[in-house]
């Protein structure tokens, strides 16, 4: 709605409607708000340290007018590389790395509406293993992306033969090898040979690829590293375009042309369960990129335009209740397709206990089918333009990553900062930061530290891959950690160990902990506490036990005996706790010295007193989950 009055001038329905300024409609807002805090109820303080108004007005665009009104495929392609529509490429991705079961993957995947490939190229060693992995793979109509090559600059060699034993013309295939020696820095500590063997590389894959494979991108740059290492987005980005510009500045600097390199690379980059952030921050990527490329004067303005390969992440994804898995990765497939993206990989619901069946990679597939097919969502090149919201957010993400970009650079690029610890320091304070929200449920993984299903088991689920020594990379002097490293980790992992031991224990033969909820006294807060103390020691997979109510505390400890309850949780109100927590706890501990006593809230006048009479533990909302649940698994000898 637009701040000034406006009249239809036909005298039709909109006459009777007039505009609403923004200082009306706070107003508004601060009377139904009733008093309470506008900064704390409505204004949603992001990890990258946004402030995400309630709504968006037409005049937060001001002063954004270039970007609002750049056009599809037009430098500096926020709004995207194309201009008909906004197709991109549904890539399935093929863990194994045995040639046979991969070819019979990527057949079926290509067949069922797959259009690209990912591939675990680990084994592939000769062309014969190529062309066994790729035999009726249309290569010239799906493009193959390439991953965990012992060396690429063999592989190419073994690629370009297979390729042509298996009938495809080398010269119209497409794809990607994910050669990355900046991310292998991250992740190991150390360069795979030494700074200078590994960037030359760069150049001999580029010409490589220039005399035999002309469609092939043979740099990644794998944003998807920080993500999944629990960086902000800002970080993802900031960092992949640092690490980007490390590459043109050191392959230009060997006497490439900047068309040469930057038309050679891909932008690796994951996306989460931030739905919009996820959509500004691809569309920043893109503006940011083409300033960049735009510095080093390129003949074709196409080699500005950023190719984006975007994984749902797999940073936010859970082994329990894992098909809500399903619903984080459509809306995270959404979020790449409308921000643009060009090849999108939807990562398979079971990818972390099991190796994905058929049911797993169908599925992953579809999502992505029914987005284009069904949702339509490759009609409409940047549906996102002209959202107040989206546009502002854009703005924000790129001058946020501008500005760390430039302390990257300030450091003397990216393998500078690298080294320093800079980047790992950000990334893993970040990290440190969100597994801490995920502890305290701040930020609430549904199923894993929120609303646990306490009867599913995943143990005899998990499918453990026996780890075989690597002779070969252990020969590499690189393999020694030098610097310091990010890890790639899921943020739920913490919880699932915990809930794992409990399974572990009970499979050894000992009984599974038992909670038993003593509940009494006011209806309303009995219940609501008893609600949240079966979420709370359900996220360790203990048996919780319910009751609709004791009469007397006496009752409540008779019942808690004779149910043999490793945990007892008084719940009722703080003001009857005061005379009910003190006879239950001393009434339990006379009977079992050992048994667990815990109060559901904080009555911080009694506290000490309840303590004293034999209250182990206080669970409430500011209680730290992960910690506490630790705590007693120590306590009834479940994990050390």
């Amino acid at each position: 709605m637009e701040n000034t009055e406006k009249k239809d001038k036909t005298g039709g329905i909109l006459s009777e409607f007039h505009g609403v300024s923004t200082s009306e409609w706070e107003a508004k807002i601060t009377e139904d708000l009733k008093g309470a805090d506008y900064e704390k109820k409505l204004i949603w303080k992001t990890a990258e340290g946004f402030s995400i108004k309630p709504y968006y007005r037409a005049e937060d665009l001001e002063g954004l007018k270039d970007q609002i009104n750049s056009l599809p495929g037009v430098f500096p392609y926020l709004r995207g590389t194309n201009t008909g529509k906004n197709d991109w490429e549904i890539c399935q991705d093929i863990e194994t790395p045995d040639p046979a079961t991969a070819n019979a993957q990527a057949t079926d995947a290509v067949t069922r509406g797959a259009t690209a490939l990912s591939l675990n190229a680990q084994n592939l060693t000769s062309p014969a293993g190529v062309a066994k992995m790729l035999k009726g793979v249309n290569a010239g109509e799906n493009s193959l992306h390439f991953n965990s090559s012992r060396s690429y600059i063999h592989f190419l060699g073994w690629l370009k033969e297979g390729l042509r034993s298996a009938g495809a013309d080398v010269k119209k295939v497409r794809g990607s090898v994910d050669f990355d020696p900046i991310s292998y820095l991250l992740l190991k500590g150390n360069f795979h040979y030494s700074q200078e063997e590994d960037l030359l590389e760069a150049v001999d894959l580029i010409d490589l690829a220039e005399k035999d494979l002309p469609g092939f991108r043979v740099i990644t740059v794998n944003g998807q590293y920080f993500h999944n290492s629990g960086s902000t987005l800002v970080q993802e980005l900031a960092f992949a375009l640092a690490s980007g510009t490390e590459y043109l500045a050191f392959l230009t600097g060997q006497g490439l042309s900047v068309d040469q390199a930057a038309s050679r690379m891909v932008f690796a980059f994951a996306t989460g369960s931030n739905y919009f952030p996820e959509i500004a921050k691809l569309r920043a990527a893109r503006m940011l990129w083409a300033r960049i490329v735009e510095q080093y004067k390129p003949a074709n303005p196409e080699s500005a335009k950023m190719h984006i390969h975007v994984t749902t992440a797999n940073w936010n994804k859970t082994i329990y209740d894992p098909y809500v898995n399903l619903l984080r990765t459509t809306t995270e497939a959404m979020s790449a397709a409308i921000g643009g993206a060009d090849l999108i990989t939807v990562l398979p619901f079971d990818l972390d206990y099991k190796e994905p069946d058929d049911f797993s990679l169908r599925i992953a597939r579809n999502q992505q089918i029914i987005l284009k097919e069904e949702s339509s969502l490759e009609k409409v090149v940047d549906p996102a333009a002209g959202s107040y919201y989206i546009e502002s957010l854009t703005a924000a993400f790129a001058d946020a990553a501008w500005k760390l970009f430039l302390a990257v650079e300030e450091k003397g690029g990216m393998i500078e900062a690298v080294k320093s610890g800079f980047v790992q320091d950000m990334v893993n304070e970040s990290a440190n930061q969100r597994r801490a929200e995920i502890a305290s449920r701040k930020t609430i993984v549904l199923g894993t530290n929120q609303y646990p299903n306490t009867n599913e088991n995943v143990l005899q689920k998990i499918q453990v891959e026996e780890e075989t020594e690597d002779t070969k990379d252990n020969e590499i002097p690189g393999l020694t950690p030098k610097y310091k490293t990010i890890s790639v980790f899921r943020g739920t992992d913490e919880f699932e160990d915990l809930r794992l031991a409990t399974e572990i224990w009970e499979n050894e033969g000992n009984k599974r902990p038992h909670v038993f909820l003593l509940t009494i006294g006011n209806l309303a807060m009995r219940k609501a506490r008893a609600g949240f103390s079966t979420n709370f020691f359900g996220c360790a997979g203990y048996k919780v036990t319910d009751n609709a109510g004791f009469s007397t505390a006496e009752e409540g400890v008779k019942a808690a005996l004779s149910a043999e309850a490793d945990i007892v949780v008084l719940c009722s109100s703080d003001e009857e706790y005061a005379e009910i927590a003190p006879m239950a706890a001393t009434l339990l501990k006379k009977a079992n010295p050992e048994i667990q006593v815990v109060v559901a809230g904080y009555p911080k006048e009694i506290v000490d007193s309840l303590k004293a009479a034999g209250v182990d533990e206080f669970i409430h909302v500011r209680t730290n989950v992960l910690n506490t649940l630790y705590v007693f698994q120590q306590k009834l000898g479940v994990m050390l």
